[in-house]
């Protein structure tokens, strides 16, 4: 249906052809935000190391190379400095928990990347310790939520049904993992 602007009355006929102008306008004053909406953002506190890392890892359903590269050096081997690819569906793990609680906290990261080397003299001290961990292959990660009691943190972690979740109260700590589910 063709809209005939000159059968209009006055006022109807100026708002009609005022209407693209304001559009325009409006798109002029209130620009799209710098920062999106759909980013995902993490921040870490190493616990041996005492670096910080805040990082944006993803943004409009992508991720950003930049942010994966630098979560990669921060959760290297804090003892022989060997770097492992982090899977990126551990990072979605971790922040979609986190979002669960309603928390932004601080993630206190005590282990993530193991070398082979590591995990075994690891082993040697620790019956707790698998041979083929998730942690030698970037898939795991053990740490703390700031501001969640470990409990509520655990319980998350279970509900979201996506890998293992390891609960070592008297160590105060979570395994996270994205192998199979299961729990300890």
């Amino acid at each position: 249906m063709k809209l005939a602007i000159g059968n209009l009355s006055g006022p109807r006929r100026r708002m009609l052809t005022m209407m693209p102008g304001v559009f325009l306008a409006g798109l002029l004053l209130f620009p799209e935000p710098a920062v999106s909406i759909d980013e995902r953002k993490l921040s870490f506190y190493h616990t041996h190391t005492a670096q910080r890392l805040d990082v944006v890892y993803a943004r409009g359903g992508k991720y950003v190379d930049s942010g994966l590269d630098d979560i990669e050096g921060f959760l290297s081997d804090f003892r022989t400095g060997d770097r492992r690819t982090i899977d990126p569906k551990l990072l979605d793990l971790i922040y979609e928990v986190r979002e669960s609680l309603g928390s932004d906290g601080t993630f206190e990261v005590i282990s993530a990347y193991r070398s082979p080397q590591t995990n075994e003299m690891l082993r040697s001290r620790s019956s707790g310790v698998a041979r083929n961990s998730q942690h030698t292959v970037g898939k795991a990660i053990d740490l703390r939520l700031r501001g969640v009691k470990l409990e509520r943190f655990r319980d998350a972690a279970i509900a979201m049904q996506r890998g293992g979740v390891g609960y070592y109260k008297d160590s105060d700590f979570l395994h996270l993992d994205t192998g199979r589910v299961r729990r300890w």
